[in-house]
């Protein structure tokens, strides 16, 4: 069988379908990827066919606008304008990306397509094709509503209005759907109404842990919670003897990491942060990544480390706790290699995984980047290394993390009628 797998977003969105990907391609069938351009070198690192998409989208979210609502102090009309400049230039790129998803799937001809939230063609494409496509997501809260929990774009619970969250982000997703398809002859008539009954037939999978997301038992069949997914990564990973020295240095440390998130003041957030430790006497070993966190040119050597791209399955294993962004990717393997954890979200789900840590007993709910200061802070970091608790239950929900195996189940989904 012949399967596409379409994901759209940063890093942590590209990994599980890589994952997926491997498990469909080892189990015999012929796999091919799209991805935007700037990860399609993870692909041929995993050994599956990349067709590389317009790498316009990845360039919006580190851009400037971007920069300004993840991490400035932004008055409200400086926040509007800054969200209707992100909204023109992403209407372009989403163009763009339609038409180059239309025309793959056009040339391949594939016998399945699994694809992210954000590749909204194949939605479209499902109208003829309704048995081939499965939208598979890293977050939980996306389509189909959670009594508990609101949409994943809101922050905060809103009880009984929860339910209205949903309607509220479908109807974005399906108008945002109805305006690009616009531009293709085959998708020009589809209405409103039928894209949003199939944005709610499509079958789904949420590659979430059920240790971290249980499936609620009144969502229909069709939709699914089938753990995370990772890859198994062959890394030439080889550690400096500093690095080495420094952990056997310190029994306990903390790791700090915001992934690929970006903020338009890293070395104050930088600074916020070294202070806190250093009045707390935290030692950390600091992952600067993609530039959320910069190595300043003094600092204490001897309580804190810098790195750049370190493999994650490599450090998490050897830090007490993670201090992080809450990206689905980053969340999940903080809480499976038992590491406590302090989420500081930046944006969208990552405030959705805060509340989910929280909820957990896995550490305490954080503080977002855009607030982030040391009076905020310091309390946070000092019960995230003083309640032994969070330790605890991370080790024991990580143990049960580490069990969980859907590999056949996930398969079977996706190429089932």
């Amino acid at each position: 069988m012949k399967i596409l797998l379409i994901s759209i977003g940063t890093r942590g969105d590209v990994e599980p379908f890589l994952a997926v990907g491997k498990l469909l391609q080892e189990s015999g069938h012929e796999v091919h990827t799209a991805f935007p351009a700037q990860y399609a070198y993870l692909a041929n690192e995993t050994g599956l066919t990349c067709n590389p998409l317009d790498p316009a989208f990845i360039e919006l979210i580190e851009g400037d606008s971007a920069k300004e609502i993840m991490g400035g102090k932004l008055g409200p009309l400086k926040k509007v304008r800054a969200y209707y400049k992100m909204y023109k230039e992403s209407t372009q790129v989403n163009r763009s990306i339609f038409k180059e998803q239309h025309a793959l799937i056009q040339e391949l001809k594939p016998d399945r397509v699994v694809y992210s939230g954000k590749a909204v063609y194949p939605i479209a494409w499902s109208k003829a094709n309704m048995d081939k496509t499965v939208l598979m997501s890293p977050v939980p809260c996306l389509i189909h509503p959670v009594r508990h929990l609101p949409h994943l774009g809101f922050h905060n619970s809103l009880g009984l209005l929860n339910g209205l969250t949903y309607k509220l982000a479908n109807w974005g997703l399906v108008t945002a759907i109805h305006s690009v398809s616009k531009i293709l002859p085959e998708t020009k008539g589809l209405s409103k109404k039928a894209l949003s009954q199939l944005v709610k037939r499509n079958k789904m999978v949420y590659a979430i842990s059920e240790e971290l997301f249980t499936r609620p038992s009144y969502w229909p069949g069709h939709v699914k919670v089938m753990g995370y997914q990772e890859r198994l990564k062959q890394s030439d990973y080889a550690p400096d003897a500093t690095l080495i020295d420094f952990i056997e240095r310190h029994n306990k440390i903390l790791f700090v990491s915001f992934g690929s998130m970006e903020n338009p003041n890293p070395k104050e957030k930088t600074a916020i942060i070294l202070d806190v430790l250093e009045q707390l006497g935290i030692p950390a070993i600091i992952n600067c990544a993609e530039g959320g966190l910069v190595q300043p040119e003094l600092y204490n050597t001897d309580l804190f480390y810098f790195v750049n791209r370190i493999p994650y399955d490599w450090i998490l294993p050897n830090v007490y706790a993670a201090m992080h962004h809450g990206g689905s990717g980053t969340t999940h393997l903080s809480v499976k290699y038992g590491c406590a954890s302090l989420i500081v979200p930046h944006i969208i789900d990552q405030f959705l995984w805060n509340n989910i840590i929280h909820n957990k007993g896995l550490g305490p709910k954080g503080v977002s980047v855009q607030k982030l200061s040391k009076s905020k802070l310091a309390p946070l970091m000092k019960d995230l290394w003083q309640n032994e608790a969070y330790k605890t239950t991370a080790k024991n929900v990580g143990k049960r993390m580490l069990e969980e195996d859907h590999s056949k189940e996930l398969v079977d989904f996706i190429v089932g009628n």
